[in-house]
C-alpha cells in the first residue's frame, strides 16, 4: 500500500502527515520522506515530550528532580511532570534550546503559553528533531541516550501497535493524542526511533487529525479526560490503524525492510 492509497479516501477534513529520516555515516546514503494532506502544521498533543525532556536537563542542576519529572513524562506520558519541566525551565528556553541543537524551530502556543501540547508542527520536523536525538545517543551524549533507553520502556497500551506494525520490537517509541473540547478531531500522533548501530538512525513520524462530531462521543471522551480516565481506546479506533500504515509505509519509502504490515 502507498500513499495515495492512504489519502485518497480521507475525509476532507481530515489532517494527516508522515516523514521519515535515515542517515548516518557508513550507511547508505541520506533519504528523506514526506508527506502530507490537510492542514500543513497540527498540534503536537504528547509527541515531543521526550525531546522536552532532553534539553531541560542542562538546565535542571539537580539531576536527581530532573530524572523524577522527565521519567514518567516519558515512559507513562505524564502530564503534570511535563508540565513541571516545561514551567521550570521555560517554554522559550526548552524551545530555543531544541532550535539551537536541531535547527528546528517551534513556537510556545498562543493565548497559554503553559500548554505544552498546543506547540505546533510538522512531522518532517519532529523527524528531524529526533533523528538529532538519535545521532547524540549513539555518540555518546548520556542524556540522550538514557531519553531513548525510556521511550523503549513506553508501554503497548501507549504504544498504538507501532512497534509491532513496523516489526522492530526494540525500537523507541513515543506517541501522543488528544482532542481539545473545542476540537472536532482526534489527534493521534507516533514517533519511532529505529535501532540501527552506530551512527547511523532511521525515524519515522506519523501525525493525525482526524473528524470526530459525534456528539455523544465527544461528551463521553471530554467526561473520561476530566477524571483522569484512558481515552487510547478511542484513538486506537479512530486513527489506530492509519496511524500504523502511515509508518510502515515511510517506512517501506526509506527503503528499510518492513517485517511486519498494520492491522
Amino acid at each position: 500500500m502507498g500513499f495515495n492509497d492512504l489519502l485518497d479516501g480521507l475525509d476532507p477534513s481530515a489532517s494527516v502527515q508522515a516523514a521519515g529520516i535515515r542517515r548516518g555515516y557508513g550507511g547508505p546514503p541520506a533519504r528523506a520522506v514526506n508527506v502530507k494532506s490537510g492542514l500543513a502544521r497540527l498540534r503536537c498533543a504528547s509527541l515531543l515530550k521526550p525531546l522536552y525532556a532532553w534539553v531541560s536537563a542542562a538546565h535542571i542542576p539537580d539531576s536527581d528532580r530532573w530524572r523524577r519529572h522527565a521519567e514518567p513524562a516519558v515512559v507513562i506520558s505524564s502530564n503534570a511532570d511535563t508540565l513541571n519541566l516545561w514551567l521550570a525551565v521555560g517554554p522559550r528556553v526548552i524551545l530555543d534550546d531544541l532550535r539551537h541543537r536541531t535547527g528546528v524551530a517551534w513556537s510556545p502556543p498562543d493565548g497559554d503559553p503553559s500548554r505544552f501540547g498546543s506547540v505546533e508542527v510538522a512531522a518532517e520536523e519532529v523527524a528531524t528533531a529526533y533523528t538529532v536525538l538519535a545521532q547524540a545517543a549513539a555518540a555518546g551524549e548520556p542524556v540522550a541516550g538514557t531519553v531513548l533507553e525510556w521511550m523503549r520502556q513506553v508501554g503497548a497500551a501507549q504504544a498504538f501497535g507501532a512497534r509491532e506494525a513496523i516489526g522492530s520490537p526494540p525500537a523507541a517509541i513515543k506517541c501522543g493524542w488528544y482532542g481539545a473540547p473545542e476540537e472536532t478531531c482526534l489527534r493521534t500522533h507516533a514517533v519511532a526511533v529505529l535501532p540501527r548501530g552506530g551512527t547511523r538512525a532511521t525515524v519515522v513520524v506519523g501525525m493525525t487529525a482526524l473528524p470526530y462530531t459525534d456528539l455523544r462521543e465527544r461528551e463521553v471522551y471530554a467526561e473520561r479526560v476530566a477524571t483522569g480516565l484512558s481515552v487510547e481506546a478511542e484513538h486506537e479506533k479512530v486513527a489506530g490503524g492509519l496511524l500504523r500504515a502511515l509508518m510502515t509505509t515511510t517506512l517501506t519509502e526509506l527503503g528499510h525492510p518492513v517485517t511486519a504490515r498494520p492491522s
